[in-house]
């Protein structure tokens, strides 16, 4: 009977403290407690008005809503800083009368990632992602947001995964 207390103790211990080291976020264990997103500004050569804002927002509330870190204003553990260096749209496939049949919205953001408590983390990378659409149609209004909204939750989890998660 002792036997199987003692085993159950073992295994009970095990299970709590390998669930410290993971969370259901994929980020593990983090050592830092602050973090601060840095503006990043359109660098791009097609200007799009309010991306460089959404963007540096869409950053922030991801890490904020898959992490307990604490957004700051400066001097964060963690810092995301960089700039949007491509928005482009271009045509994709042809017709067979020469005429574009399908069209690609594209973003890249240049990302200098840094970790105060381990340098090793610390990172300057490009992230992009693409968002194709008919070119019957205009990308404007609601059809242009949807598609920057696409575009940016993707970076962003391609952004999290490589400084936070590991992935």
């Amino acid at each position: 009977m002792k036997k199987t207390y003692s085993l159950l103790l073992l295994v009970t211990l095990f299970i709590t403290n390998s669930c410290s080291v993971y969370n259901f976020t994929g980020t593990g264990k983090i050592d830092a407690k602050t973090y601060q997103v840095n503006f990043f500004p359109n660098n791009s050569d097609l200007i799009e008005p309010g991306i460089d804002r959404t963007f540096t927002l869409t950053l922030q509330d991801l890490i904020q809503n898959q992490t307990n870190l604490q957004l700051v204003k400066n001097s964060g553990d963690l810092t995301y800083e960089g700039e949007i260096t491509d928005y482009r749209i271009s045509p994709m496939t042809a017709t067979a009368d020469q005429k574009a049949a399908q069209n690609r919205l594209k973003i890249r953001v240049q990302v200098r990632f840094t970790n105060k408590n381990k340098e090793a983390d610390d990172f300057e990378k490009s992230f992009e992602f693409y968002h194709d659409y008919p070119a019957t149609q205009q990308l404007t209004g609601a059809k242009k947001d949807e598609a920057v909204k696409e575009i940016f939750e993707r970076i962003t989890q391609d952004i999290f995964n490589e400084s936070l998660a590991k992935w």
